[in-house]
């Protein structure tokens, strides 16, 4: 198990796979920690939970240069994920209480409530685009819950893994509450029929995500899924123009274009076609590309030099295809995973660059005749986690978000972004359940009822 720095192709460590006896001995080590940790009060584990969140901040430096190095990210982008890493540890540190308060209900008997009890020890299983975010959204709810948490990470972010570990431990949590399993993929399915293994979440490729849906199925396990996305942004005729080509060059370039929810197809009506695409080149040119050190850079490499390929062979054969190469295209000279940032225009059904999730920075431009065309667009895809829609009507914006685009997620003049406090997820191919909000909290509890007899 390797760890590339992405950037330059140099090796930052090798790390020795766990046998399955370690692997056995840690699953163990987090059960019983679960045994002593769900009898803790909400109090206790809010002071743990606020002192994760100061070491964030206070090691933020080190952590996003971990990042940095392991999968490419920005370093200014790296800082702002720290941040909203103690922002989701904070919000369930102040809220998991009253988010699982029990709750009486009128039901004829002498007294019923419903309270939410923790399960036991819930396996996560993280990519590596996000490698502290998409971690930490899920630990902080998950143990605030009076649960236990094993992570089995990316490989190449496999110091970030070790880094997390090391910081629920410094914050006072039992020493096992949270451990992480330097495991292959090939190993995972031992951990879900472990029997002190009573769910799993996964956030990755559908793939992914049906085999893992399989495994914890077959097991009787609770799962949630977030998986790919291929999000549409639907610009109408009457929409701000620059505002939306703004939103759409931020969306599809954060993180290098390497995240679930970021902007991918651009379904433009015809009458306005043309205006953005100019604008959006435009936009699209001024992104720079470079050393992720360096505080001018905007997107540094993709995570590896394999995923590289991959992304430039979607593109060659959506060109192949009929697809206008309207900007970028080409592998750059040099060292790193670098891929510059592309436009696809005159995308149609059939080409990769439609129905396929280009997971960097290339953006698939999508001529509709009209609203209703657009819509029809948007929706015709395996995936449903994000979108969104531009117009000057606002209340036209909201009722295509809310009735028409099938998405978990629909923003109307902006871009896609999790935030602690709403559900996260998607429908279709791109997953179920909802992490985040109360919502999040409540996946993995046992949602039971208490009643007292007249």
């Amino acid at each position: 198990m390797q760890s590339l720095n992405p950037a330059t192709g140099e090796l930052i460590q090798n790390y020795e796979e766990m046998t399955p006896r370690a692997v056995e001995s840690i699953v163990r080590e987090t059960h019983d920690a679960f045994l002593a940790w769900r009898r803790t009060d909400f109090a206790t584990r809010r002071e743990h939970m606020t002192r994760v969140a100061g070491l964030l901040r206070t090691n933020a430096g080190e952590y996003a240069d971990l990042m940095t190095r392991e999968m490419g990210k920005t370093t200014k982008e790296a800082l702002l994920e720290i941040e909203k890493c103690a922002w989701v540890c904070e919000y369930y540190a102040e809220h998991a209480a009253t988010f699982l308060a029990d709750e009486e209900v009128a039901a004829g008997e002498a007294r019923s409530f419903i309270t939410y009890q923790p399960i036991g020890v819930v396996l996560a299983i993280m990519p590596w685009n996000f490698p502290f975010w998409q971690v930490i959204r899920f630990a902080a709810p998950t143990v605030m819950a009076g649960n236990a948490a094993l992570l089995k990470h990316a490989a190449n972010v496999s110091g970030c893994a070790l880094a997390i570990e090391s910081l629920f431990r410094e914050a006072g949590f039992p020493r096992d509450l949270f451990r992480t399993l330097l495991i292959e993929p090939t190993g995972v399915g031992a951990v879900i029929r472990d029997e002190r293994v009573r769910a799993v979440t996964l956030t990755g490729s559908t793939r992914a995500g049906s085999a893992v849906a399989l495994q914890a199925g077959a097991a009787l396990k609770k799962s949630v899924l977030e998986l790919g996305g291929s999000d549409p942004y639907v610009v109408l005729k009457d929409a701000d123009i620059a505002h939306a080509v703004e939103a759409c060059v931020t969306s599809r370039t954060i993180n290098a274009g390497q995240s679930c929810i970021a902007a991918k197809r651009f379904i433009i009506v015809s009458a306005v076609y043309d205006e953005f695409l100019a604008a959006f080149t435009k936009g699209m040119r001024s992104v720079t590309m470079g050393d992720p050190l360096d505080p001018a850079t905007d997107i540094g490499p993709l995570a590896s030099t394999a995923m590289r390929e991959g992304l430039h062979a979607q593109v060659s054969r959506s060109v192949e295809q009929g697809a206008k190469l309207v900007l970028g295209g080409a592998i750059p000279a040099g060292p790193g995973a670098f891929y510059p940032p592309t436009i696809l225009a005159e995308v149609a059904p059939a080409m990769p660059a439609y129905e396929e999730e280009l997971f960097g920075p290339v953006a698939s431009v999508i001529r509709a005749r009209d609203e209703a065309d657009a819509i029809r667009i948007a929706n015709d895809s395996p995936f449903g986690l994000g979108g969104a829609v531009f117009t000057r009507d606002v209340e036209r914006g909201l009722r295509i978000a809310r009735d028409e685009i099938e998405t978990g997620t629909c923003v109307v003049n902006g871009f896609v972004k999790s935030d602690p406090r709403l559900p996260f997820g998607g429908v279709k191919e791109s997953g179920y359940g909802r992490e985040l909000s109360p919502l999040g909290i409540r996946e993995f509890v046992n949602v039971k009822v208490v009643s007292v007899g007249k």
